[in-house]
């Protein structure tokens, strides 16, 4: 009785994939700078000196953990900033005339994608995905054998089904055909090990956000060998290439939440996939017919996100609603797309069941084995009413 009593007091968040809670350590990372570290970073007095020494300070962190030269980070307001920067670079700076990529990836690649081409005129190629979401290397070779300047542009993991791209093994291919690669690595990032010096890819993204960090700030890396030219235009902040004035707390909160990351980021994956393997587990056995969307394979799939496609029920549609009401934070998709009146089109884009519910679940470092039990109780409990 008294775990009841507790559990109706719980208010569970499962959306981490939409943005995770801020760590206390970057709260405390961020507050001198609010408070006392307010001067331009562009003035040469001491001032605009001590915020521009906490930017490039933060900079030579991020590089650090990531392997590569600090002039390739290029700061941000966040992942669709920095995607958005890539594929209009590419196209106006690169003389890219093809764009290959998937109807899966996240809404700031595939309608940049099609703006570019409706106003440059550019061709873009959608590659195949199956009902798991992976693509065919094999198609990608074949379009890249075409003697046409491209940009290759494929998401790290999907941010709905979780599905992995071999982004090494799509990236040899690139360098082999002379192609240049973007890879959208906003739900990856602080969540795996990068090696950019080894990869050598030409850009990737990040959001602040996604790990503890943050919101309104990211970076979009860009190889030192790929050459682009200001796509924000005012001062010369960012080496040129993003006018502005920086974002000086948000950039010092995102490198002391990539600090925090790359701690122990084996921890973490051990952590949160052993709760995203008991989920699996939990929910096959509470529900026969309990279906899963993208993979859901460890090697292959995401550890921090679970889509689940759930049984039919006489009140599918307010799924999402009862669960919060329940004290159950998730989503349908992607958060980027709420209010919107169409479906994931993710789902749609792998041919999914979509007269089905799915909810999707993820999961952060601060996730706990009792918030996931007192979700799946307020499931059962849902659906031991309205199961049909």
């Amino acid at each position: 009785m008294y775990l009841r009593e507790k559990f109706l007091r719980m208010r569970v968040y499962l959306d981490n994939a939409a943005t995770t809670p801020v760590a206390k350590e970057v709260v405390e990372a961020m507050i001198p700078v609010l408070s006392e570290g307010f001067g331009n970073p562009s003035s040469t007095h001491s001032f605009g000196r001590q915020s521009k020494a906490f930017i490039e300070t933060s900079r030579r962190s991020i590089a650090k953990h990531l392997n590569c030269l600090p002039s390739e980070i290029i700061f941000t307001s966040g992942g669709t900033e920095a995607d958005n920067m890539a594929l209009t670079a590419a196209v106006l700076n690169l003389k890219v005339k093809r764009i290959i990529t998937t109807s899966i990836e996240h809404h700031a690649v595939g309608h940049t994608a099609e703006y570019l081409k409706d106003i440059y005129g550019i061709e873009v190629c959608y590659l195949h995905v199956d009902r798991q979401g992976n693509i065919d290397l094999k198609e990608l070779e074949n379009l890249l054998i075409e003697d046409q300047k491209t940009l290759v542009s494929l998401m790290h993991a999907n941010n709905e089904i979780a599905t992995l791209n071999p982004i090494q093994e799509i990236n040899r291919l690139c360098k082999q055909y002379h192609a240049y690669f973007h890879s959208d690595t906003v739900q990856t990032m602080g969540h795996y090990p990068f090696d950019l010096n080894a990869l050598n890819i030409d850009f990737i993204t990040c959001a602040a956000h996604k790990f503890h960090g943050p919101k309104g700030i990211g970076f979009l890396y860009i190889n030192k060998n790929t050459k682009i030219s200001a796509l924000i235009h005012g001062g010369a902040q960012e080496r040129g290439l993003r006018g502005g004035t920086e974002n000086v707390y948000g950039i010092v909160g995102l490198a002391k939440a990539m600090d925090l990351a790359y701690e122990d980021v084996e921890g973490h994956q051990n952590h949160v996939q052993g709760l995203k393997t008991y989920m699996i587990e939990q929910l096959r056995q509470k529900f026969p017919d309990i279906q899963f969307h993208g993979n859901i394979e460890p090697h292959n799939s995401l550890y921090t996100v679970l889509n689940v496609c759930l049984p039919k029920s006489e009140k599918s549609g307010l799924l999402l609603f009862t669960l919060d009401l329940k004290g159950v934070a998730v989503s349908g998709g992607s958060a980027c797309s709420s209010g919107a009146n169409k479906g994931s089109h993710v789902l749609e884009g792998i041919n999914a069941d979509m007269s089905r519910p799915n909810a999707r679940f993820s999961f952060s470092r601060y996730t706990t084995k009792e918030e996931i039990d007192f979700a799946l109780e307020q499931l059962v409990d849902i659906y031991a009413k309205t199961l049909v």
